[in-house]
């Protein structure tokens, strides 16, 4: 998929490492909250190790062509002391910053409190810039105490602290039956869910859509199939080439990988029209993802939020054991996980 160059690792062997144009970091851990020295320590080291979870197979991933990484966080304020080092090093970077609130249920175990992390979200956008910034309340979930009235309560009290520091709300529509360890996860918590219908789908995107009368943010769904265009809800992309393209069009490189290209401006059209020229869509997501292909550096049962509905841990005790396995060689090669 990407392009191969020999690198030198950390016991001084040459080897053979991916060098991909895109960075998700990352789907499978919070980096910017548990790994952002490590994150920064192993950029100046060029590369990073990454143990693919469904074979075991160890490959190298090395930054050496990386244009734009995308981060996604609970709590990206560990990463805050490093965003001078991201503006002179990384440079093309935006941020997937999930804002949930089930703090009274605990859903989300050892994230901070929800108006500690709406502080953080507005200085994190004060800092890198709104259209920077996005939004999810994902995911979204149901269970007997939680209806679908109570959760636009809960994203009507964010949405109007936040409206003036995001330009997009995304959220998705919690999938429990299709996640074994996440039902069974939610059982032993006593938690007891509701899957969501194509009826309160079109609810919850209807009562989108009035709260959004006040807050003129646009509304995107991750990996839903559900067509809810008629509530002004699009598809999302999380990893966004029209979002790289709004925010980093003067780097040639990014655009030529992206298959760009801008068509002047003319007397009777004064617009720049952009034109894309490559299909990148991300085949090892699902079906309904639309995010374009990147490179995960992540590792699964190593974020220790302790969120119940977490596909990516099999326990909250593998995952805690993980991290603070980790934090005993922390700018090892790669996050410690299995």
């Amino acid at each position: 998929m990407w392009k191969k160059i020999d690198i030198q690792n950390d016991e001084g062997e040459v080897v053979s490492a991916q060098a991909p144009v895109i960075i998700s970091a990352s789907r499978s851990t919070d980096i910017p909250t548990f790994y952002a020295d490590w994150f920064v320590e192993r950029w100046k080291k060029g590369y990073v190790k990454w143990i693919n979870p469904f074979n075991g197979v160890p490959s190298y991933v090395a930054f050496k062509n990386t244009r734009c990484v995308v981060f996604w966080t609970k709590n990206p304020k560990p990463m805050f002391k490093h965003i001078d080092f991201l503006n002179e090093n990384v440079q093309n970077y935006y941020f997937q910053y999930s804002l949930n609130d089930y703090d009274k249920e605990g859903y989300e175990g050892k994230v901070p409190r929800l108006e500690n992390r709406i502080k953080t979200f507005i200085e994190l956008s004060n800092r890198i810039g709104k259209e920077r910034v996005v939004w999810r309340f994902d995911p979204m979930i149901l269970t007997d105490e939680i209806d679908v009235e109570e959760l636009l309560q809960r994203i009507k009290h964010i949405g109007d602290q936040l409206k003036n520091y995001t330009r997009k709300l995304v959220f998705s529509f919690a999938d429990i039956a299709i996640y074994k360890k996440v039902a069974i996860n939610l059982k032993k918590e006593n938690i007891n869910y509701i899957e969501f219908t194509e009826g309160t789908m079109h609810q919850l995107a209807m009562g989108l859509q009035e709260l959004n009368k006040s807050w003129n943010l646009e509304l995107a769904t991750c990996a839903e199939r559900i067509p809810l265009e008629q509530y002004d809800v699009k598809h999302n992309k999380c990893i966004d080439d029209d979002l790289m393209i709004d925010l980093f069009s003067e780097d040639e490189l990014l655009m030529k990988f992206l298959g760009v290209k801008f068509e002047e401006a003319t007397l009777f059209d004064p617009s720049i029209k952009v034109k894309k020229t490559k299909m990148l869509k991300d085949k090892g997501q699902r079906e309904a993802c639309g995010c374009i292909m990147s490179k995960d550096i992540g590792q699964y049962n190593t974020c220790p939020h302790e969120c119940v509905y977490c596909y990516a841990n099999t326990s909250k005790e593998q995952a805690l054991k993980n991290y603070k396995k980790h934090k005993e060689n922390q700018f090892s090669e790669m996050i410690t996980g299995n």
